[in-house]
């Protein structure tokens, strides 16, 4: 069992949803990523998805945009997202890599599995690869015991979304909305609905549905733990250390809004 599964299955065993947390690694340095990293854990994060930044974010608004820019013009390689795993499998907390398909099939398919594997993380997810067209990831990420996450959209047809949940290990990534990542003022009224639907899908797997894309406070936290196995947060982590004068100042808001997400989620405990 991954330290993910067992994350995800602690956080049921409790009646609650698992918060996880997403910041790309390198932002906004490396080290300075790390110390953002274990104030988000510090906070209540479960699960950390470590974001290998990339430069044709397809599915990233403008903040996670600027936070990937900044580890790019850093010079953040992947040996560097996996020293960031490294150091967040060492919290305790389960260590996602979060990445576009085109650096991992540069860095080498089976490599990069087997390197995340040495380094502690538990999996990856890959937004923008659908499983018809991931054979070798999922050759890969067997051979090193990866779980691997895909996501499902409003839009999946009920074919698509049983396709993805199949394929998928550790859990099923929910896109709440049509759009980019970003905070949102209310959360989209899809959300529900899709993560029933995924429900269905995963029925005899029992595989968690965890919701992403629009969770911007403690509040909106609670509403989607009330029904998801997991609640995703990025662009709100990134925004607070882009806001920051100092790194100090950005690992206390992120350690202050990860203990309000952690309190949202443990207040819709089931």
């Amino acid at each position: 069992m991954t330290t993910l599964r067992r994350r995800l299955a602690e956080a049921r065993t409790e009646g609650r949803a698992a918060l996880i947390g997403y910041l790309p690694a390198g932002f906004p340095d490396v080290e300075s990523s790390i110390r953002v990293v274990q104030a988000m854990v510090e906070g209540g994060c479960d699960v950390i998805e470590v974001g290998l930044p990339y430069s044709d974010p397809t599915m990233d608004g403008p903040t996670i945009q600027r936070a990937a820019d900044a580890a790019l013009a850093a010079g953040t390689t992947p040996k560097d997202v996996l020293t960031v795993v490294r150091a967040t499998a060492a919290t305790g907390a389960a260590a996602l890599v979060m990445s576009y398909w085109n650096p991992i099939e540069r860095y080498g398919v089976a490599a990069f599995a087997a390197d995340l594997a040495e380094a502690g993380g538990s999996g990856v997810i890959t937004p923008d690869l659908i499983p018809e067209e991931a054979e070798s990831w999922i050759r890969a990420s067997d051979a090193a015991g990866l779980d691997r996450i895909f996501l499902v959209a409003p839009s999946s047809t009920d074919d698509r979304l049983r396709l993805t949940c199949e394929a998928s290990r550790g859990f099923v990534y929910a896109a709440s909305l049509m759009g980019v990542t970003g905070t949102r003022a209310r959360v989209a009224g899809t959300a529900r609905r899709l993560v029933e639907r995924a429900r269905e899908a995963t029925r005899d797997s029992g595989l968690p549905v965890c919701v992403g894309l629009g969770i911007s406070n403690g509040a909106q936290a609670a509403e989607v733990a009330a029904y998801a196995d997991g609640v995703i947060v990025g662009a709100g982590f990134c925004q607070r250390v882009l806001d920051a004068p100092d790194l100090d100042t950005a690992c206390e808001r992120v350690r202050s809004f990860a203990a309000e997400l952690a309190e949202g989620v443990r207040s819709a405990a089931r």
